[in-house]
């Protein structure tokens, strides 16, 4: 048999197994040199605001990407019940990206203005006071606990050395802006937008004005997935989606 060889010979079974590696790692390896050429780069969006960022720290800290993928696969029932496919550009800026395959709870990544401030509100305190058949466990603390943002503009920092493009200004105004998105009737607000996007959603989310909490930070993050898309005008491979 043609493999004995390399059966009978160690050294020359240790270098086809080098072989095989090294030309398996290549194929593996290589593409990622060029993997930001595959990213079709879309129109509408941004990184995350200060509080939308914390957000998304609180919904990885929970544990809600267990349970809840953002990832809408192109097949005929996921479209039709969760909205146009997930596209890989509106992950672009999410460190870790949150796709996945596991669904205990339904996909979220169109869930943005699908519900109200209050329904998020009712649902995180006690989940079958809105959805009877629902197994998640209450959040109550979150509307409870104030948000610690002291290390906001830190946040901001490490998310540009891994490729968040967010500007200078942006980075001084970290904090700043995080108190803005909560506070609608200030010039705060104002300047959010200028930094961030006219679709900035501006409002107290948890319905506390007393004070800023978790919950205000994840309801803010999820109010706006799904929503930087303009779908209704988006298509695949027009040039104007193009950057």
């Amino acid at each position: 048999m043609k493999h004995e060889k390399f059966e009978r010979n160690s050294i020359l079974l240790l270098v086809g197994i080098l072989i095989v590696v090294a030309i398996g790692g290549a194929v593996e390896i290589a593409p990622l040199f060029w993997v930001n050429g595959t990213i079709e780069k879309i129109s509408g969006m941004r990184p995350y605001t200060p509080l939308e960022l914390e957000g998304q720290k609180i919904y990885v800290s929970e544990g809600c990407n267990v349970c809840h993928s953002q990832m809408i696969r192109s097949l005929r029932d996921e479209v039709e019940r969760y909205g146009h496919y997930s596209l890989a550009a509106e992950s672009m800026y999410d460190h870790p990206f949150l796709w996945g395959s596991e669904r205990t709870g339904p996909d979220l990544a169109r869930v943005g203005g699908k519900y109200s401030d209050e329904w998020h509100r009712a649902h995180l305190a006690d989940p079958r006071s809105v959805v009877p058949e629902s197994i998640m466990p209450p959040y109550v603390h979150l509307e409870k606990t104030p948000l610690d943002y002291r290390d906001i503009r830190q946040m901001l920092e490490a998310s540009r050395d891994v490729g968040v493009p967010y500007t200078d200004d942006q980075i001084a105004n970290a904090q700043a802006d995080l108190e803005a998105q909560v506070a609608p009737d200030t010039d705060g607000a104002d300047a959010l937008k200028k930094r961030y996007g006219a679709k900035v959603q501006v409002r107290d989310f948890d319905g506390d004005p007393s004070q800023i909490t978790k919950a205000d930070a994840l309801i803010a993050y999820l109010q706006m997935l799904g929503t930087l898309v303009d779908f209704k005008t988006y298509q695949a491979d027009a040039p104007g989606n193009r950057r």
